[in-house]
């Protein structure tokens, strides 16, 4: 809780000035409305539309009836429209100001001006209508708004009357006639229709037909039942005499009863008796057995004509179907009956089924004749109803014609107000403060939204999961250049988190400090000041120290410890001079300055050469520690090559300028490239804005071989004396 009130603070803080102008240019807007803006003046009135029913028809009340029902449709608001209508607020301006009837011109109040400070509201909940206008003349105001009231209700008693005038001869002259001519009509189809398709009683003769239909399907399903007993006896009788139609059986019980075949199967029997018991006694070839085979075969032929002779023309009888015996010839006799029996049991379910069917077709076609008949009967009541209904109005419509009716009347007239209604100063400024108020938080959180650079240095150690070496003080104009080095050196406020820093560095790394990088993300950031502030600040705590500028596009501490223009890092690696003798020497003890030197068109070559390897190594042979100045790390790659000769990477950020996106990919950068960072300063400075593109740092033209020579060896005797010392 504590947490997020102490964040909240600090965005009020660093917002503070955008919010307190949002809020006093609403505040001030304000302020100059509430003199600008003329009083006005608030006349009130009220009418009222009354639901009572004054008429003495139902036309009248109708016409001067309320509406509750017809969703969505208001009266109250189609009324609230009619008062500002032409015609109501010239009839308004012609009560107000009658010497002016007839030239709305010379009216003091025209109806567009009328129109405009007229205002209408609908009372909630009643029928009542709040009448206001507003003017700079408190008589004029209600002057004008009693004219209105009075205007709308002799608006409202015209228009009724009128109403009734139109209701009555429209119905004289059309409805009512054409409504005559319709009913006759419609009784005459009628009358015609119930002749032509005989229907008397639709009721009972749908009864009547329902009822035999009904009687119909019983005496089907009984002869259907006895259908399926005959079939399954004529199947038990087809199984027993082996006979599957009619005439077999019929041609069987007939070769049974006559007597010459009777007797002509009896005489083959006994041939068939004697051919066995010769057979038995001589063979086939035998003459005897001959002349039997013979005599049956022509007896056989016999009785085959007989039997043609008593059977059906195209149905022959075998020789050995014969129903000789009692009990076939009853058998068969069944047969024969039960078939006829299914025959004419079939027969009469046809005819039951025809009947049925001819009464359903006449059942449905019941209601389709009735249709055509319901709706011919509905048209003839219709007619009568409707030519009874407007018989009825035509009269109402007289009798309301004849009678002065309105629904609205005025329950309050208007009276001279005697405070202005406008401007309202306490709302105003009530609503300005809100508003300002709602202003100035949309300005901080827009703000906060818009804003991606880095806010304190919890935000940073959170941000990049990096050990955070220290927090730099904001620096003074006064103090960013090192010339005269008391201006810092003797401020403690200023000296001691430069101290903590460095000690912090000097704890927290593995090996001993011999050379420290010091780069940012982008420029301004203030990375050339703390490197050479704390370059001060080492020499101060007798540590021989050696800050060299390395930032060969941009270079600064030549600047920062107001250093004469001379060799530097440019001409010691290009071989021009050696390291001892391009150094300078600073008013701060134990501290020497190799400046950038001469620009070089290529500087990244220079710094990744050979010649750059051994100037580090003698730097740290000559120097307890060596502070590198390099580029921003989105400029070039200049210090992630000088990294890897050093102890690692300081990185400098600071709060309200660094882009929390930029540092990050550059942090990420650095791991993915397996670059040491010792970790992340946040700065506190407020200068040093100047955008990284052009070098601004010059000296004079090189001198002569011979010149530099000179100069080299009163230089070179002057660090012999100064440089070698051992800590």
């Amino acid at each position: 809780m504590e947490k997020g009130i102490s964040s909240v603070l600090a965005v009020l803080t660093r917002r503070s000035l955008p919010a307190i102008a949002a809020f006093v240019a609403v505040m001030g807007g304000a302020i100059a409305y509430l003199a600008v803006t003329p009083n006005k003046y608030e006349a009130l009135a009220r009418l009222m539309l009354d639901d009572k029913r004054v008429s003495v028809s139902e036309l009248g009340r109708d016409l001067t009836q309320v509406s509750a029902n017809a969703p969505g449709i208001s009266p109250l608001a189609d009324q609230a429209e009619l008062i500002k209508s032409q015609r109501v607020l010239e009839r308004a301006i012609a009560i107000a100001f009658p010497k002016t009837y007839g030239n709305l011109s010379l009216s003091p109040v025209s109806t567009a001006e009328l129109s405009h400070n007229l205002k209408v509201k609908i009372v909630p909940a009643t029928n009542i209508l709040e009448l206001s206008y507003q003017s700079r003349d408190p008589q004029l105001a209600a002057k004008v708004l009693n004219a209105v009231s009075q205007a709308m209700v002799e608006d409202n008693v015209k228009s009724i009357g009128l109403e009734a005038t139109k209701v009555k001869q429209f119905l004289e002259r059309k409805q009512v006639p054409e409504a005559e001519k319709k009913l006759l009509q419609a009784e005459d189809l009628e009358n015609k229709y119930r002749k032509s398709s005989g229907i008397v009683s639709l009721e009972e003769q749908t009864k009547s037909l329902v009822q035999s239909i009904a009687t119909l399907e019983d005496q089907e399903r009984t002869l259907s039942a006895q259908l399926q007993e005959i079939k399954a006896r004529d199947a038990s009788l087809q199984q027993v005499t082996k006979n599957t139609n009619l005439n077999n059986a019929y041609s069987s019980v007939r070769s049974g009863q006559d007597d010459e075949i009777k007797k002509l199967r009896a005489k083959l029997s006994e041939l068939e008796n004697k051919i066995i018991e010769t057979r038995l006694r001589l063979t086939d070839e035998h003459p005897t057995v001959r002349n039997l085979v013979g005599e049956r075969d022509a007896l056989g032929k016999v009785l085959s004509e007989q039997l043609a002779r008593v059977s059906s023309k195209d149905q022959s009888v075998s020789t050995k179907n014969f129903a000789g015996d009692q009990l076939s010839q009853e058998l068969n006799s069944k047969f024969i009956l039960n078939r006829i029996e299914e025959s004419a049991v079939n027969d009469r379910l046809k005819v039951l089924q025809a009947k049925k069917a001819e009464l359903q077709k006449r059942l449905a076609q019941l209601p389709i004749t009735q249709q055509t008949l319901t709706v011919l009967t509905r048209k003839r009541e219709e007619a009568a109803v409707s030519l009874k209904f407007l018989q009825g109005k035509l009269e109402e419509a007289r009798l309301t014609e004849a009678q002065k009716v309105s629904n609205i009347r005025a329950i309050e007239n208007a009276v001279a107000p005697s405070s202005p209604s406008e401007p309202k100063q306490k709302v105003v400024l009530a609503l300005a403060s809100v508003f300002g108020t709602m202003l100035a938080v949309g300005v901080v959180l827009l703000l906060e939204v818009m804003d991606n650079t880095l806010r304190d240095a919890a935000e940073a150690e959170e941000l990049l999961q990096l050990p955070l070496l220290g927090i730099l003080p904001r620096l003074s104009a006064k103090t960013l250049v090192l010339e005269p080095a008391n201006q810092f050196l003797d401020n403690m406020e200023l000296i001691e988190p430069y101290r903590t820093l460095f000690k912090t560095l000097e704890f927290r790394s593995k090996e001993q400090l011999r050379a420290i990088v010091v780069s940012s993300t982008i420029s301004g950031e203030g990375k050339s000041v703390v490197a050479s502030h704390l370059a001060a600040v080492v020499g101060m705590l007798s540590w021989r120290t050696l800050i060299i500028d390395a930032d060969l596009r941009r270079p600064s501490q030549h600047t920062l410890f107001n250093l004469a223009p001379g060799p530097g890092i440019t001409d010691v690696l290009e071989g021009n001079v050696s390291l001892l003798d391009a150094v300078q020497p600073t008013d701060i003890e134990n501290l020497d300055v190799l400046t950038c030197g001469n620009q070089h068109a290529r500087p990244s070559q220079l710094l990744e050469s050979i010649a750059m390897k051994s100037l580090m190594a003698e730097a740290a042979e000559n120097y307890d520690l060596v502070i590198i100045d390099t580029p921003p790390l989105t400029a070039c790659a200049d210090a992630l090559t000088l990294a890897q000769e050093g102890n690692g990477l300081m990185l400098v950020a600071r709060p309200g300028f660094t882009d929390k996106e930029v540092l990050s990919r550059c942090v990420w950068d650095l791991t993915q490239n397996r670059i040491s960072i010792l970790g992340v300063v946040v700065n506190g400075m407020t200068h040093l804005t100047q955008n990284y593109r052009y070098p601004t740092y010059r000296y004079r033209p090189r001198l002569p071989k011979s010149q530099k020579q000179l100069i080299g060896a009163g230089d070179s005797s002057r660090n012999s004396a100064n440089g070698m010392r051992q800590r």
